[in-house]
């Protein structure tokens, strides 16, 4: 007994000490992967604003993007090349970035407070109630308005998405916003505005059809430095909320509402606050974006996988991944069937129905054990 008890209080310290090393070798690794995902998308980027119909060497890309700091504007080069940098490729790039992450958080964010892995923006009614919006302009020919057009039909996609986001968060609070009730209500008005965007394209012309049938797509086509300012500000505003609930998140994740509450989380308000900040963000991106599917489902999936399930870290990781994915579905789609340009959300589903199959089948293989 005397000879046993120098032994006692060593093993907590060694399993303490196992514990505090097995932190620090996770955060070293998140920190490796995060550092590597950083480097491809600066890779990516610079390929992304070299490559196209007519090619510019990345030396001359980051020239150009050097003259844009104060005091190195002797660094520019006019011409039509810098024109096409700056006002094509550069405002193309960001937009997808920017289209990318604020989709692939939002839908980190959506699956953590509904504790449900195929949960997404797209399945909450975001993406059909903004095809509707823009529909109804293109039907009225309000997207022809000379000087204003654009801005009808992106102002009536965003208030179409809100409508849809108040109906949703409207239904959830009546049963206490349940997260089941929030999801079945966003798979409701996801029917709704489909069965009516339909409606809207059975009564169109050739030329309305072709124009609602092409904004459902999703493309990048075209963006300036004004839409990707708003969506890029939007997102900007949103992005700071989801990562100060991060660690709600976390709670709810791990045990729901109940495991969230017994921590001190004030569980309806984190979810409406949650909810709201992943809609404006998603709305805002899809009404200038058009219709990009999966992106919101595969990206988080894909950091989840990298660098695990912890929201401090899963939110920004995402971000990463999924501004990744939708720049690198546009450059395919711009540069593998050059001249056409293939829109983005056709190339992203390709990517994302085989990623989500798979992740359908690793789901009912875990339920079946």
């Amino acid at each position: 007994m005397a000879g046993a008890r120098p032994d006692t209080p060593t093993e907590p310290s060694a399993a303490l000490l196992t514990l505090q090393q097995g932190i620090t070798s996770l955060r070293v690794c998140r920190w490796r992967v995060a550092l590597l995902a950083v480097l491809v998308l600066g890779a990516t980027v610079l390929a992304s604003l070299s490559l196209g119909v007519q090619a510019q060497p990345a030396s001359t890309v980051l020239r150009e993007l050097l003259s844009l700091l104060p005091g190195l504007e002797f660094l520019a080069t006019p011409g039509a090349a810098r024109e096409v940098l700056l006002q094509l490729r550069l405002p193309r790039t960001l937009m997808a970035l920017v289209c990318g992450a604020g989709l692939a958080m939002a839908g980190v964010a959506m699956q953590g407070i509904t504790r449900n892995p195929l949960v997404s923006p797209y399945t909450l009614g975001i993406s059909p109630a903004a095809a509707f919006g823009a529909s109804i302009a293109i039907l009225l020919g309000w997207n022809s308005l000379p000087g204003t057009g654009a801005y009808w039909m992106v102002g009536l996609a965003f208030f179409s998405a809100l409508v849809c986001a108040v109906g949703v968060l409207g239904l959830a609070a009546l049963r206490g916003v349940n997260a089941i009730v929030l999801v079945l209500a966003g798979v409701a008005f996801t029917y709704l505005f489909g069965a009516l965007t339909a409606t809207l394209q059975f009564f169109a012309n050739e030329q309305q059809l072709a124009a609602i049938v092409h904004w459902t797509f999703g493309s990048l086509n075209g963006r300036s430095w004004h839409e990707v300012g708003v969506a890029g500000g939007v997102w900007l505003l949103c992005a700071p909320v989801l990562l100060l609930h991060a660690g709600a998140l976390n709670a709810f994740s791990a045990g729901g509402d109940d495991v969230a509450a017994s921590l001190g989380v004030a569980v309806a308000r984190t979810r409406i606050a949650v909810t709201l900040a992943a809609v404006l963000s998603s709305a805002a991106i899809v009404s200038f974006t058009g219709v990009i599917g999966f992106v919101g489902l595969v990206a988080p999936h894909i950091a989840r996988l990298l660098i695990g399930g912890d929201h401090r870290a899963l939110l920004p990781f995402a971000a990463l991944v999924g501004a990744l994915l939708v720049l690198l579905a546009d450059m395919a789609g711009r540069l593998l069937f050059a001249p056409v340009v293939v829109p983005v959300g056709i190339v992203v589903a390709f990517v994302g129905v085989p990623l989500f199959l798979h992740l359908l089948l690793t789901r009912r293989n875990e339920m079946a054990a």
